[in-house]
Parts: structure tokens; C-alpha cells; sequence
């Protein structure tokens, strides 16, 4: 194992009805003015936006709003966000949705904390974070863990660049779960979150050196719950303890618990990923799903007991046969599960056909992204990722 530092500040406050509470959780974090970030209209037709501007009405918060943020979220968006902030004198953003939506509020936030600087060279990595407003959480997708994570990640699309930028400095305050809100999500975007969180779980797993047993018996344990009440959610929409055992798995798949003492992750499937959603707009989860049996397939030999371990423990693969054949065949039970909740396993599931030219673009946007090689089951230069991608049509 590893040296490692855990640290996650974020007041978690979860059940039902757990939403009337954002205005007192703001007033305890010493917000007195408050930019309400929210995505699509689900938010207006559930009346939870009503719900939430009363609550701040309650506690004597003024409050402005500002909606529109889509999947892959944009950069103009968080330029209009810090705008309507700076113009009305914000000092706290509360986010109403799901990772796209932190990410934009995380975003708005920094641009806010450094309101002489562009946002955007945090993304392009040319500067560090200094300040940051505080950001609280009211979910409503169970899948990016942005609501207790330290991440965010913003599309600049004149450019087709999708960039991550990491800081402590942005976790939330607090993130308010009640999974009821989750109930109306059309299943496909419920399908996605499951594969977001499996995804973020197994980035921190197949890696080749810094193990604890603990922290893989947590990654394993809620790699297995995850995957059995997708397939609840998938035949039953409305039950409620699986969409309350989703959600927390969320939270615990991207707060850093699940690499506890580890090299840090692999991260190689969500950076080749990114690439996809910049140039094709996919959703995160169904991308991350497309991409991860042929990074598996291109990986598992240098990174062979952890796979094995993943076979055995998560997949419930009998250890028949060799170890590379152990293997397979849980990379082949994961993509089978992905079928059954109706993810895709290859770009032409997902309904992209990238040509050669567009894999050897995605690919060098890709180690530019990464500031060089990246991985650690294996560590993949250009020309890895190239066959990757193509692995993957």
C-alpha cells in the first residue's frame, strides 16, 4: 500500500424530504446570497425549483437562477453563470441536478473566487486554483460523484475540448440526497449513472501497484451492489432502496475511499472518453461503457491479478481454466451486464463512426489532455489509445 491523505469535508445530508433543508445547510456555510444552477426543465415540471426557492425564502436568502446547463456542460454557460453572479453580488452557487450541473456550479465558482482571470486556464491546466466560492449540492442523478468529489469537467465547444480540472478547494459543502429525486429520470440516464459509478470504481481498482484489501473489499462490495440494483432499477423504476443504495454509491465511488492507499487510479478509460464526449456529444456513462471492453481487452495481460480478483469477486466468474481465460471472461460478464441495462459495449452501439482520421485526432487530443502517457494497469502512450479506439468500432 501507499501513503495516502483522505479528506472529505462535504456535509452529507440524505433522505427523503431532505431538500427543505438547503436553505438552513446555506445559512450554516454563511451564504447570504445565492445562485440557483440548474439543467432542463425536469426541475420545473417536478415543481423541486419551487420547492427549493421556498426554502431559501424561508431562511431569508435572496436568490437569482440560472438553468440551460445539457450534458457535457459548456464553457459560455459558466461565463453566463459568473456573470449573473458578479452582476448580483453571489457569494455561494447552489447546484440542482446532476454532474453536469456541479461541474458547471464548481466551475462558476472558481471564475468567481478569481474574478480577474479566465476560468478556463484551470481546465487548460496553465494555473492553479487560488479561490474558489462555496458550492452546496441538491442531487438529482445518481452517477458523476461530483457531489462529494473534488472534479469538475467543462466542454469549450468552439474547440471540441473536453477538460477536467481537480481541487480540493471545490468540494461542496454540502450535498443534499433524497432519492425520490431520482425517480423520474428516464431509465437510459438511470442506465448511464450506473455505468458512471462502476466506472469510477474500477479506475481506482486495476491498478498495478499501492493495494489494501479494505479499500479493495469496498471497491468490490459496492462494485457488486451497484450492479444488482441496476437491475432492479432496470425492471422496477420506482423502488426506492435501490435508488437510495445507487445514489450513496455515487457519493463513495468518487470521494477518493475506493483509492484509499493506491497509486492513484488508472483514469486511461474516463480521459479516452472525454475525447468522445468532446467530438460527439455522447452521454458520459453510455461512452464510458463503449470504450471500457476494449481498453480491458488491451490492458488485462499487464495488469493480470487484478483482473482475475475482478472476475472472481465482483463478477461471480468460476476460476476455471488459466488466468488469462479467468479474465476474459470477467471483462465478457461485464459487458454482458452493460447489455442487460442497455448500455453500449461498442461505438456502433453508442451510434458514432469515427473514422481513421477522427481516432488519430481523438487519440492526440487525448495525450495532450493527459500531459503525456496515462494509465496504470498500463500505461498507454499515443499509439495505444489509437488501437484502443479503434478496438472499439
Amino acid at each position: 500500500m501507499y501513503n495516502f491523505t483522505y479528506y472529505t469535508p462535504t456535509k452529507v445530508i440524505f433522505g427523503k424530504g431532505t431538500e427543505a433543508k438547503a436553505g438552513q445547510a446555506i445559512r450554516s456555510f454563511g451564504g447570504t446570497k445565492v445562485l440557483i444552477h440548474y439543467g432542463g426543465k425536469s426541475v420545473l415540471r417536478s415543481g423541486l425549483l419551487d420547492r427549493v426557492k421556498a426554502t431559501l425564502d424561508d431562511s431569508d436568502i435572496p436568490h437569482v437562477e440560472l438553468g440551460g446547463v445539457v450534458p457535457n456542460p459548456h464553457l459560455d454557460k459558466v461565463y453566463e453563470g459568473i456573470k449573473i453572479a458578479k452582476e448580483n453580488g453571489v457569494d455561494f452557487i447552489l447546484a440542482v441536478g446532476g454532474g453536469s450541473v456541479i461541474d458547471s456550479a464548481k466551475a462558476i465558482a472558481y471564475g468567481l473566487g478569481e474574478p480577474d482571470r479566465d476560468v478556463w486556464e484551470l481546465f487548460a491546466h496553465e494555473r492553479r486554483a487560488k479561490a474558489c466560492l462555496p458550492v452546496g449540492v441538491i442531487l438529482t442523478i445518481a452517477a458523476a460523484g461530483s457531489e462529494m468529489s473534488n472534479s469538475c469537467v467543462i466542454s469549450k465547444k468552439d474547440t471540441a475540448d473536453k477538460r477536467s480540472y481537480n481541487d480540493d478547494i471545490s468540494r461542496p459543502k454540502f450535498a443534499i440526497m433524497n432519492p425520490e429525486l431520482t425517480e423520474t429520470l428516464p431509465d437510459y440516464q438511470t442506465a448511464c449513472g450506473c455505468a458512471d459509478i462502476l466506472m469510477h470504481t474500477m479506475e481506482r481498482y486495476f491498478t498495478s501497484s499501492g493495494n489494501m484489501e479494505i479499500t479493495d473489499s469496498i471497491a468490490e462490495g459496492l462494485m457488486r451492489t451497484v450492479i444488482a440494483n441496476a437491475l432492479i432499477l432496470r425492471d422496477n423504476p420506482k423502488n426506492y432502496e435501490a435508488r437510495a443504495e445507487v445514489m450513496w454509491a455515487s457519493s463513495l465511488s468518487h470521494n477518493g475511499l475506493t483509492g484509499c492507499g493506491t497509486d492513484g487510479g488508472d483514469f486511461a478509460t474516463h480521459m479516452l472518453e472525454h475525447e468522445m464526449g468532446g467530438k460527439y456529444d455522447v452521454t458520459h456513462g453510455a461512452g464510458l461503457a463503449a470504450i471500457w471492453g476494449s481498453w480491458a481487452r488491451y490492458v488485462y495481460k499487464d495488469c493480470l491479478p487484478r483482473f482475475v480478483r475482478f472476475a472472481v469477486n465482483v463478477m461471480g466468474v468460476a476460476v476455471e481454466g488459466s488466468d488469462e481465460e479467468t479474465a476474459v471472461k470477467g471483462i465478457e460478464a461485464m459487458e454482458d451486464f452493460y447489455r442487460k441495462i442497455h448500455m453500449p459495449t461498442s461505438f456502433a452501439e453508442l451510434g458514432i463512426t469515427p473514422t481513421e482520421e477522427d481516432i488519430r485526432d481523438m487519440a492526440r487530443r487525448c495525450i495532450a489532455a493527459c500531459g503525456g502517457p496515462k494509465g496504470s494497469a498500463k500505461v498507454l502512450d499515443e499509439d495505444d489509445m489509437v488501437e484502443i479506439y479503434r478496438m472499439a468500432r
